[in-house]
């Protein structure tokens, strides 16, 4: 893969027109959006309706219009799990670039100019790498360029390509997964380890200062994992930048997760059973009081 260095161009990006018309490159991109709701279970699930089509012109495959029919495609912008929207919001500067990649691997709702129609061979991972370019010329930050489109091919490679044999999809996923639990698993030994629980990692070591133990175990987490991420074969890459993350982020996205769970389980108390809420608020309350008086 190159990694050389390229210049953003945000003019690739313009207005893609609407059917039969032709795209304009003379004029912006204009994201339009109209927002729909749909039963999903006992909630209204939120999509949009994209009413004007966005034009790309990718390095490698040329001109590429999302979506080929307005009439049928939504999106429900960048799929993000909520706990990472911290660090990938599900819409800005990046969102017609999500929109463009949700149309070639979401809803295969899109036009490359370039091919034939129905012989373009923009499979998975090329979508994946056209996305990488064009949240490059959407002047995203090349550090969150890496990060989300490592975790995009993350999920292309649990859900395959209809270009890899049976063989070589479970060998992404079994490389991928088996990395994964490594580091999640180290990085729970390393913070036994730091507060002298274990002391099992030669890296951290035995019997010296918290300083020393933390500096060690966050040199840990970064050559470990960059190792387990060459596991990964033609998605090295994509290894690295996952699992040093994962490995350096771990204890940010637990300690969020907590939060969230804590969240959620107040917000069904609070719909469900309200009084039970203000009391649980009055002793919660209470309690932190009690404990800043204890430490006057």
């Amino acid at each position: 893969m190159d990694l050389e260095p390229e210049k953003p161009q945000p003019s690739k990006f313009y207005d893609g027109g609407l059917p039969p018309g032709e795209p304009r490159p003379d004029l912006p991109v204009k994201v339009m959006l109209e927002r729909i709701e749909k039963p999903s279970g006992r909630k209204q699930r939120e999509s949009f309706l994209l009413l004007r089509r966005i034009a790309y012109r990718d390095d490698v495959y040329g001109e590429i219009l999302v979506p080929a029919d307005p009439a049928t495609f939504e999106t429900d912008f960048t799929s993000v799990p909520t706990l990472f929207t911290w660090l990938v919001p599900k819409t800005g500067a990046h969102l017609p670039a999500a929109l463009i990649h949700d149309g070639m691997v979401g809803a295969h709702d899109y036009v490359a100019t370039g091919y034939p129609p129905g012989q373009d061979p923009i499979d998975r991972v090329a979508a994946d790498a056209i996305f990488r370019r064009a949240m490059r010329d959407s002047m995203i930050g090349p550090i969150r360029q890496w990060l989300v489109w490592s975790a995009v091919t993350l999920g292309t490679i649990w859900g395959g390509s209809t270009a890899w044999s049976t063989t070589r999809h479970w060998r992404y996923r079994i490389a991928a997964l088996a990395s994964i639990l490594v580091v999640v698993a180290l990085g729970v030994i390393a913070t036994l380890d730091l507060f002298d629980v274990v002391a099992w990692l030669p890296w951290m070591g035995e019997g010296r200062s918290f300083a020393v133990e933390l500096v060690g175990g966050l040199a840990g987490a970064v050559v470990v994992p960059l190792l387990l991420g060459l596991t990964w074969g033609r998605f090295a890459v994509a290894g690295v930048v996952s699992c040093v993350a994962l490995a350096v982020l771990l204890h940010v996205t637990v300690l969020l997760g907590l939060i969230s769970v804590a969240y959620l389980g107040a917000e069904w108390v609070a719909r469900r059973k309200p009084v039970a809420m203000i009391v649980l608020a009055g002793v919660v309350i209470a309690a932190h009081l009690v404990l800043v008086l204890l430490f006057l």
